[in-house]
């Protein structure tokens, strides 16, 4: 590699390390995938990934014009971030998204499964439709792209999972049943998946926020605000970007003895 590292360290960081050390340019510079990366808790993800220097892959299904935007605005600061449009759901999509991965860069060193809808009603009057498409997204969609990724990560020995829960799937909400269910299942499959890949380096962990400061939230009613503030023990909604720094560091070393477990960013709720 020789050669090669220093023209690389020099143009990405603009100096010389005073000690240079191969692996620690390969943690500095890993290769992250976000799904649903460009909005919401997906978007101060990708945004804090890369501008700690690493390779940001932004996957996003729809919106395309928002992607552009936030990749216009991410590579004013760091070069090295890209997109990918897929539909978790659809595992076809999945394996063809990390194959052009794999091709561009030649490794995956953190997935972060954060994709995801909502489809809000009562059990009663929820269609069929509702319950399958939040199920598919929220859940499937988790299966697919860590079962993709872990091949990658198998061959490698190393890796870091995040799924992207919600406190609804630990409490549970009326009004919810669809969204409580897959994302109560991503936190189970979170468990189960890291005992099965700990033998491999990689570790599997979950992040359940409670409310979080979104377009989401915005869209809700001053009254239902009030309530929820009235429950929050922290009076007040997160910031997405007090989840991404969880994720940030659940991929970092300094969580390298934790895996198969739930980090809870929810102001005291749960």
């Amino acid at each position: 590699m020789g050669s090669d590292i220093w023209i690389y360290y020099y143009n990405r960081f603009g100096r010389r390390p005073a000690e240079f050390n191969e692996d620690r340019l390969v943690i500095m510079n890993r290769v992250v995938l976000v799904t649903g990366g460009s909005s919401g808790i997906g978007k101060a993800i990708t945004s804090a990934f890369a501008e700690s220097g690493d390779t940001v892959v932004i996957n996003f299904s729809s919106s395309p014009g928002k992607a552009e935007v936030l990749l216009n605005d991410l590579s004013k600061k760091n070069r090295s971030v890209f997109l990918e449009r897929a539909d978790v759901s659809d595992y076809t999509q999945v394996k063809k998204m990390m194959n052009n991965i794999m091709e561009k860069h030649g490794r995956i060193d953190v997935l972060v499964n954060n994709a995801g809808i909502v489809r809000d009603g009562f059990l009663l009057l929820m269609p069929e439709k509702d319950w399958k498409d939040v199920i598919d997204i929220n859940l499937t969609g988790v299966f697919h792209c860590a079962k993709a990724v872990s091949e990658v990560m198998i061959s490698r020995r190393s890796g870091v999972i995040i799924n992207i829960s919600s406190l609804s799937g630990i409490t549970g909400l009326p009004g919810q049943v669809n969204y409580s269910a897959a994302k109560g299942g991503v936190i189970a499959f979170t468990r189960a998946l890291s005992k099965e890949l700990a033998a491999f380096g990689i570790r599997v962990n979950a992040v359940a926020p409670g409310v979080i400061d979104t377009e989401l939230v915005d869209s809700l009613s001053e009254k239902v605000k009030a309530g929820f503030l009235d429950n929050i023990p922290l009076k007040r909604f997160g910031r997405p970007e007090e989840v991404a720094a969880v994720v940030k560091f659940l991929a970092s070393e300094e969580a390298s003895y934790i895996t198969g477990e739930t980090i809870c960013a929810s102001g005291g709720l749960h």
